[in-house]
Formats: structure tokens, sequence, C-alpha cells
């Protein structure tokens, strides 16, 4: 899939040399893993990102239940959001009188009242809309001033009156300025009807799910920077909350979309891509299924095809164009045995153990370049010549989408496979 983004990205590179270009990875090994699968794009500025590392409003200190996660990344959030955002503005209290040397200008507040609703009509982004509503009302003075005087008022004059105590006063009263968090803050101390479970204390520290938020209401409060070409790769696990703020990023600019639905672990996986092509805001976009890949020989493949009837997902079988390589499903404990036998050969090796598993593995395995041990929830992305899976039980147990983690384990070898197991292997393996 990255190759063919960065086919795609070498055929746009004067145009991407001026909008620049976006790769969303799942953690930061992977990006590590793919800084040199785009050596061809020269000049063009390319920025590679986690979601998390991308949402920077604030800093993220704390975790969640993931039942009150799953409901901050639900799209009807947007919605609610907005509506706490547009609620801050209010009916002017009174007219702005301005006195202006011997001079005293007024804006009735059934005036000032139609300027807000005129503004609202137009929905541009909050603050742009106090921006808007403030021009006006210092129009509305300079023509006042322009018939009484007879002249047209100085640039000096604009500023100053748009900078007066009557003026302010009325936008800090009718359209205040706000900051994202607080509205997100504000809103989860007490949240509407219906969404109780969010509710915390003010001042709280932030989770990865509250980032998500607080950049969804930055977007309503200004216009966020865009890129020309967005590569978003391990789609399946974006969130709406989350591919709306990759909407927010790729303005006009086109993006290039890379999943696999069975690899999909996340409480928010996608289960369909017209519904993320939606989030995205690109409903239109095209979607080319690929089922038949040269990465993962094709032993590898059928033993991770067995899982497919699991996982909930409408996912083909996959089909390989390798007959090479070969697959070993072996019950026993003796990590250290499978690993000297996995190193003997040539090419790198991976160790994807359970998470609870990683301390205890890495103090077993000698220290050697060409080895990694990595947890589960690590591995997504990466690829080994030689991949060493260690307790399918414990991987399918620690999890709600055990099984889809177990499926992202396997297909991590594009050599060899071996399966080590001492407890009864998941029954979707088997069959």
């Amino acid at each position: 899939g990255l190759h063919r983004a960065a086919y795609l990205l070498y055929l746009h590179r004067e145009r991407l040399r001026r909008s620049g270009v976006l790769i969303v990875g799942p953690n930061r090994a992977f990006l590590r893993y793919i800084s040199d699968v785009l050596p061809a794009l020269g000049e063009v500025e390319v920025e590679q990102s986690t979601m998390d590392d991308l949402l920077t409003h604030v800093p993220v200190r704390a975790t969640e239940d993931s039942e009150v996660a799953a409901l901050k990344h639900d799209p009807r959030m947007a919605g609610e959001l907005r509506k706490a955002l547009w609620a801050r503005i209010q009916r002017p209290p009174g007219p702005i009188v301005l006195s202006d040397g011997s001079y005293r200008w007024r804006i009735d507040e059934g005036v000032l009242r139609r300027l807000i609703d005129d503004v609202r009509r137009e929905e541009p982004p909050y603050l742009v809309g106090r921006e808007r509503l403030q021009a006006r009302v210092v129009a509305l003075l300079q023509r006042q001033a322009e018939a009484h005087r007879a002249e047209s008022p100085s640039d000096a004059w604009l500023r100053k009156v748009a900078r007066s105590k009557p003026v302010l006063a009325f936008l800090d009263h009718s359209w205040p300025i706000v900051k994202a968090e607080k509205v997100v803050a504000e809103f989860l101390a007490e949240p509407p009807a219906g969404w109780e479970k969010l509710q915390r204390a003010k001042s709280p520290k932030w989770t990865a799910a509250d980032a998500v938020l607080i950049d969804e209401v930055a977007g309503l409060l200004d216009r966020t920077p865009s890129f020309g070409h967005i590569v978003i790769d391990e789609a399946q696990d974006l969130s709406p909350m989350q591919a709306r703020a990759l909407a927010r990023r790729s303005g006009h600019g086109s993006l290039t979309v890379l999943g696999d639905l069975a690899q999909g672990t996340s409480p928010w996986a996608a289960r369909d891509w017209k519904d993320t092509l939606v989030h995205l805001d690109k409903a239109d976009g095209r979607v080319i299924p690929l089922s038949t890949g040269f990465r993962v020989p094709e032993a590898v493949v059928e033993v991770a095809n067995r899982l497919l009837p699991s996982l909930g997902v409408s996912v083909p079988p996959a089909k390989s164009l390798r007959r090479d390589g070969w697959l070993e499903v072996r019950e026993s404990g003796d990590v250290m045995q499978a690993v000297s036998e996995l190193l003997a050969r040539e090419g790198s090796v991976g160790v994807i153990v359970p998470d609870a598993a990683l301390d205890r593995i890495n103090a077993k395995v000698p220290d050697d370049p060409r080895l990694d041990v990595v947890p589960v929830s690590m591995v997504k992305g990466l690829e080994y010549d030689h991949v060493l899976v260690f307790e399918p039980a414990d991987i399918v147990a620690a999890e709600t989408k055990g099984l889809n983690m177990l499926y992202v384990a396997l297909t991590r070898a594009v050599t060899s496979l071996t399966v080590l197991y001492t407890k009864e292997l998941p029954a979707a393996l088997t069959t």
C-alpha cells in the first residue's frame, strides 16, 4: 500500500511541493520503519505523525474507562460540541454608545441583534465570526461619522473604534473569545442529557480522547492548516472523531487511505470503509480492494485466513503470489531455543508477545541487532523476515478484539512464522 502511495506522491510531486504531505501511522515505531519508503519525493515536504502526536493542544496525562473513551469518539460528539460552543453567543446587553470628541455614535440593540443573526447564518469559524461582527459594527459607526463629518475617518480612527470599550464590551458579552480546552472542560463538567457518563470535575488531567474533542472545537474556532495530500496507514482503527480531525487537515487536498478491516483492534474500529470515508469528508472516494499480495507467503496467509470468519468484518480471504515461506506451530515454552533457531537464519527476527509478557521475554532473549521483542499492541504495520508469535491464547484473552490482535501478529512475517504455545490454541486458529 505504501509503495502505491509513494508512486502517487511522486506523480504529483510538483503540486505537493507547494502544499506538503502528511503521513499518519499507528505508532512511532511504524513511522521509523517507513522513513525510507518515500525517498523519491525530493523537495516535497513530508511530515510523519501518529494521531496522538498530531493532536497536541493539551498534554495527555491521564487514561480513562474504555466505555467513556468510546463515547468521546462517537461522531455525535461533533454536533454536541458545536452546540456547546455556539451557545456562548448571547443577545446584546443594550445599545452601543460611543463618545467621539463632541460626537456620540449609537447602534441600537435591535440592529446589533440582526448583525449577530446575519453572521451566525453565514456559519464561519467561531473566531472568524467575531471578527466579522466587529468589522460590521465598526462599519456602521464609520458611516455615522462620515455622514456627520463629510469625510472618511482615518485608518487610525477605525482601529481605535474597533478597540474601544463599548465595542469590546459588546463583543465580549455577545460573542466572547474562548479557548477550545475551556469549552471541552465545561462540557464534560456538565454534559447534556444522554451524555451523563462523561461527567467529571473541571480542570481535569486530559486523556487522549479529550485531545480529539479539543481538536474538534479548535476546528470550530478557526480554520485548521491543511496539507496537499494525506496518507493514512492502518486507517481501520480511526474513530469517526479522529477521521474528522484528518478531514480538517485535508481541506481541499486529497487522501490515500490504507487499511485492513480484519486488523481493526480499537474499540471503534471500522466495519465498513464507506462510513470512514464519510467522516473523512470524502464520501465519494473510491474503495479498491487489494486481496492478492506478495509480502506475506502463502503458508502464513492460509493460517491467518482461518481467523477471518470470527473477526466480525466482511473481508475476503487473502491470497498470496508467493509459494515460498514456511510455518511451524510448536507446543513449547522454550522461547530461547526458538529464537536461537530463527537467528541462525538470514534476516530480521520479530518476537511478538502478549503485552503482559514483554518484560519476562525480554529478559530471556539475547541482545542482537536483528532481533526485536514487540508487544502485540505495538506491532501493527511492522514486518520481519521471521516472526515468532508466543502464546496466542493470552493474546486473544487480553483484549476485547484479541482475535484481531492475533491476526495482526500472524501477518507480520514475510518469510517464516513460528507459533509457540503452552496453552490451548484458540479454536479459530485450529479450524
